[in-house]
């Protein structure tokens, strides 16, 4: 027991220390803080061996699918859906903060209400060495009703902050999870709309998915998850 404790350390050391090497890479690809970045790389290793291609729903630069991409491998597909024209306006059901994010177009957090044109994820995905992505520019409304992957998804990443955005990329993409598969919702301990989008969903759904925690700063589910 206490060998594979060991054992177990060490595998969890290395892949920590290779994520961060992979942050290092992308950084100026990403906005989001190197440990919680190294957390989705660590917890992607965990779907590593369900076939299936990935699907990231608000991408910025592209920094995490690239990132994900030197995971899970450039021999799969890969979705990256973004308005490139930032967020749409925060409403009530999202919460008070935020409104205010948007309000506060001063803070250093703001990035141009996370605005950025689509060549930031063409380089950050080819650095990656990707050869099987597609970018889907526009609104999810807009880009997510006509979309069938041609497999399924091994892993589900949703950066949509508000409420809306969230349930819809739910209600259209969860049906296309791989069995086992991993859905990370970035912003379920951030933004209220996100945390109420996903409960609301599993309650229309009726689903028995548990949401689960991971080192404290991820919120995930593995689909079809009875445990």
């Amino acid at each position: 027991m206490i060998r594979l404790g060991i054992r177990t350390a060490i595998r969890d050391r290395i892949a920590r220390d290779r994520s961060r090497g992979i942050y290092a890479q992308l950084r100026e690809f990403t906005m989001i803080s190197e440990d919680v970045f190294c957390d989705n790389l660590v917890l992607a290793e965990t779907v590593r061996d369900i076939p299936g291609c990935v699907v990231e729903c608000g991408v910025w630069r592209g920094g995490m699918s690239a990132g994900l991409c030197r995971i899970l491998g450039a021999e799969r597909e890969y979705y990256l859906f973004d308005s490139f024209e930032g967020l749409p306006p925060a409403q009530p059901i999202d919460g008070a903060a935020a409104i205010k994010y948007q309000e506060d177009k001063d803070s250093p957090y703001y990035h141009d209400n996370c605005t950025a044109p689509p060549d930031f994820a063409q380089r950050a995905m080819k650095m990656a060495g990707a050869s099987r992505f597609e970018l889907q520019p526009g609104f999810f409304d807009k880009t997510l009703p006509g979309f069938t992957p041609r497999e399924p998804i091994a892993l589900l990443r949703l950066d949509a902050d508000w409420y809306e955005s969230t349930i819809l990329c739910l209600r259209h993409l969860f049906d296309h999870m791989a069995p086992g598969g991993a859905i990370i919702l970035d912003d379920y301990y951030t933004w209220d709309g996100c945390s109420r989008a996903l409960h609301d969903f599993l309650s229309e759904r009726k689903a028995t998915e548990r949401i689960r925690s991971f080192n404290g700063s991820l919120c995930y589910l593995l689909r079809d998850d009875q445990a």
